[in-house]
């Protein structure tokens, strides 16, 4: 993250370069939407919908929570690893596999400490739910790690999302080290696409060439936090740039998303970063941010309670503290509308109902159900 302020002069610039038309600015008291207050959590960074209804909550401290909406209850999932908590890392994702219903496995996100620092890893578990609202995880079993770990604490991402041909992607970060993004020996700062299992998937664009070239789908991300799917069945993802430069993606099979070679923004120490522009052999983002909406979460709205949101990019915001709307026609994209929120926002899903449910960042972060006005 670590996103600093601009020069005005800068700002402006750019963002007249990304979103030709201003986006409706919508304060807290102009949300167009109801939000009802579930619970609260420690540093919440993700949420996972069970079967039954109830979520599961991801704590960065390491604690998995077990919600039931329906008494506004909390519970606890035992057995979860030890995470380097700290910096920007802890616990991350949850994720439900495809047939969980048959088998109960749950995949997992987090940092771990090894020599070096600390790099990301997925987990796969079986979870077994108790009487008393909690339950426990077992089996557990490490399918992917980070090639390489580092000290700082930055920039693991590591979204966890299922597709529809049942593999598992994960969106790995470059935890601040830059170049292992362009490096095709390093599984950092890559889209990865694996089977249930953690085994490279077959046809993956680079399988011929290593065993970590073969996980890779696409390169040049930098700290990609958020990933989903459109009805077209076309993979979106949006990430934080630098100082200025957050993008949101069009995945494709095999393509360079520049960094650390281009981007919108400028490195913090004032250095400028040569525009997507100056190489078209890079795949330009479809709508960027200068100055930065720190986004965190990101969902492709599907539902039909907000029917004119449907197809729409919804976005968290850290620093904007907001969330952001955005259309996308075709292969295009523009910010369509900021509505503040008053706090930090992280995670992101849509239940099948078509309710958005969001979770504040921070040490009292709620967890919110939102439903149109």
């Amino acid at each position: 993250m670590m996103h600093l302020g601009l020069s005005v002069t800068y700002a402006l610039a750019l963002v007249a370069g990304a979103l030709a038309v201003p986006s409706q600015q919508l304060d807290t008291r102009q949300q167009p939407f109801k939000s009802t207050a579930i619970t609260d959590h420690a540093e919440p960074w993700a949420i996972a919908f069970l079967p039954d209804n109830r979520i599961l909550v991801t704590e960065r401290r390491g604690n998995l929570r077990l919600v039931d909406p329906a008494t506004k209850s909390k519970g606890t999932i035992t057995g979860v690893p030890t995470v380097a908590y700290g910096g920007q890392g802890g616990l991350h994702d949850v994720a439900l596999h495809p047939n969980y219903a048959e088998n109960s496995i749950v995949y997992i996100s987090y940092a771990e400490s090894g020599t070096g620092g600390a790099g990301g890893a997925v987990a796969r578990a079986k979870l077994t739910l108790d009487t008393n609202g909690g339950g426990a995880l077992s089996d557990l079993e490490v399918i992917w790690r980070h090639s390489q770990k580092a000290s700082g604490g930055l920039q693991f991402a590591c979204r966890l999302l299922f597709g529809p041909d049942g593999a598992l992607w994960i969106s790995s970060g470059e935890i601040n080290q830059m170049t292992p993004a362009q490096s095709m020996t390093s599984n950092l700062g890559k889209m990865i696409k694996l089977y249930e299992n953690g085994t490279a998937f077959a046809g993956n664009p680079f399988a011929s060439q290593g065993t970590i070239q073969a996980q890779i789908w696409s390169l040049g991300h930098r700290n990609p936090l958020g990933i989903d799917w459109d009805a077209q069945g076309r993979l979106w993802e949006v990430e934080m740039g630098p100082m200025g430069g957050d993008e949101l993606n069009l995945i494709q099979s095999g393509a360079n998303y520049g960094w650390p070679l281009v981007s919108e923004g400028r490195h913090y120490d004032g250095r400028t970063i040569p525009a997507h522009s100056t190489r078209p052999d890079i795949a330009p983002p479809k709508a960027f941010w200068v100055p930065v909406i720190s986004p965190a979460g990101l969902i492709i709205y599907k539902g039909d309670l907000f029917s004119s949101w449907k197809g729409n990019a919804i976005i968290t915001g850290l620093s904007s503290q907001s969330i952001v709307r955005v259309t996308i026609t075709g292969d295009t994209a523009k910010e369509a509308q900021r509505i503040s929120m008053g706090k930090r926002m992280r995670g992101i899903r849509e239940d099948k109902d078509g309710a958005i449910w969001v979770i504040e960042d921070g040490p009292s972060g709620r967890l919110l159900k939102l439903t149109p006005n």
